[in-house]
């Protein structure tokens, strides 16, 4: 056992695994539910999409340069590490692995298993659907910890999968839609009851959290980019830059593949109906099973990080029983113990997932909805990092604008995210207190027997 990863992915892995994590789930899951949350108002979406985005790019973009000049082992973790100390960077090191990478990863084993169920008439919150769930989560960790060339290579070729479903809907959607008059009715529909378009905009912009979620986990396996302080950051900026136009144009697709009361009132059925309603039946569903692939590939991408999560802790000797979470089989090239116990969190989180939102209320007011709160706390962690940036910004090649629109958009984030789950936030808070408290008797650094890796090595 060692405790140095090796550089096997380029950039075209990197951009792939910056575009593959964030598109091809939320685009999906959460297209309808913006609809409703706008009322029916189609531009409105639009301009969250946009806003949405905006954030996006911009805090790539920052993080993009931090990777020009700070390479370690976890991107996230280095960056808060290099601008706000040792201490901060182990508490948002700790909150990755046991928040933030298990959670998105367990709501995405559910996603591409939901998907799988309208395919084939399951129930999304059956038995069947739930068991296929937890087999994907581990097809996922299998394929990361035992082979991570393959997952890479899995992570190309469903980046590239899922721009099939997405393309033909934005292009065959858009035409059909503008030759039928269909695009310009939903553009002009307005639900009878729709309320004040400010506070829709809100919620709206809160639901493109998730879709657009995602792109920061790509600085997970900075140290395994071959010349990372170039591939990275460049991986970051185009990237995020790819996500946001390709959701707006699918989201105009959808637009005039059918009217906005059908696809709100269709729920998980609804982008099903889109794409049987311009490609017919038998080739809706085929379209749709490259949607379920292009779902598993943003699994593969969140498995990528959640395996590495207590390893970016134990490397630095921090967290619980570093020595062990450090080591890296000298066969496959990965934090075996590491990987495991991501699983296992990552495992937890879909069965609280199941408890919280699928099922009656196992928790009490501890019910929270793990595919959009959690970004309270991930935007309002980069606050500080882009404060520091600001006051060193002699040493970086940037303008202080970028990191300005970055603190006003994750500040805009987390009010969002406040707006639209009001005391579910109160009581997922408490859930973050007692788990970063669980970590802080490991903050401090310990002594493995082991070489540091070398920041310089390439």
């Amino acid at each position: 056992m060692e405790n140095q990863l090796e550089k096997r992915y380029g950039l075209i892995t990197a951009i792939c695994v910056v575009v593959g994590i964030v598109v091809g789930s939320g685009v999906f899951f959460k297209a309808e539910k913006i609809l409703v949350c706008t009322d029916g108002r189609t531009s409105l979406g639009i301009l969250a999409w946009l806003i949405g985005g905006i954030i996006m790019v911009s805090c790539a973009y920052v993080f993009g340069v931090l990777a020009s000049h700070h390479e370690k082992c976890n991107g996230i973790v280095d960056y808060a590490e290099e601008m706000c100390g040792e201490k901060y960077g182990y508490i948002v090191g700790w909150f990755m692995a046991t928040i933030y990478y298990p959670t998105l990863t367990s709501v995405l084993a559910w996603v591409t298993a939901r998907y799988f169920s309208v395919l084939i008439g399951w129930d999304i919150v059956g038995p069947q659907c739930m068991a296929l769930a937890g087999f994907l989560l581990i097809l996922a960790y299998v394929c990361n910890s035992l082979s991570p060339v393959i997952a890479g290579k899995v992570q190309v070729t469903t980046t590239v999968i899922k721009f099939i479903p997405l393309l033909l809907m934005a292009i065959v959607g858009t035409i059909f839609g503008l030759h039928s008059g269909m695009t310009m009715e939903n553009f002009s529909y307005i639900a009878q009851d729709a309320g004040p378009a400010g506070p829709a905009l809100f919620t709206a912009v809160c639901a493109t959290s998730f879709a657009y979620e995602g792109w920061i986990i790509a600085t997970s396996i900075n140290s395994e980019i071959k010349d990372s302080k170039k591939n990275l950051p460049r991986a970051l900026f185009f990237g995020s830059l790819i996500v946001v136009f390709i959701y707006i144009v699918y989201y105009l697709g959808l637009a005039g593949a059918v009217d906005n009361e059908t696809m709100m009132a269709g729920g998980e059925e609804g982008a099903k109906i889109a794409f049987t309603t311009l490609f017919s039946r038998v080739g809706g569903t085929g379209v749709f099973v490259l949607i379920v692939v292009s779902c598993y590939g943003v699994l593969n991408g969140l498995m990528m990080a959640t395996v590495r999560g207590f390893y970016s802790l134990a490397i630095r000797g921090k967290g619980y029983n570093p020595k062990m979470f450090s080591q890296v089989d000298s066969v496959t090239n990965m934090p075996t113990n590491a990987s495991i116990m991501g699983l296992l969190v990552a495992g937890w989180w879909l069965l609280y997932f199941y408890g919280a939102n699928l099922t009656a209320p196992w928790f009490g007011p501890f019910c929270f909805d793990t595919s959009e709160l959690p970004i309270i706390t991930i935007y309002a962690m980069y606050v500080p990092l882009f404060l520091v940036l600001i006051k060193k910004i002699g040493n970086y090649n940037i303008t202080p604008i970028i990191p300005v629109v970055a603190i006003l958009g994750s500040i805009f984030m987390v009010i969002a995210a406040i707006f639209a789950h009001r005391m579910a936030v109160v009581f997922y808070l408490i859930v973050f207190v007692v788990v970063i408290c669980i970590g802080l008797p490991r903050m401090n650094s310990v002594q493995i027997d082991q070489p540091k890796i070398d920041e310089k090595h390439e």
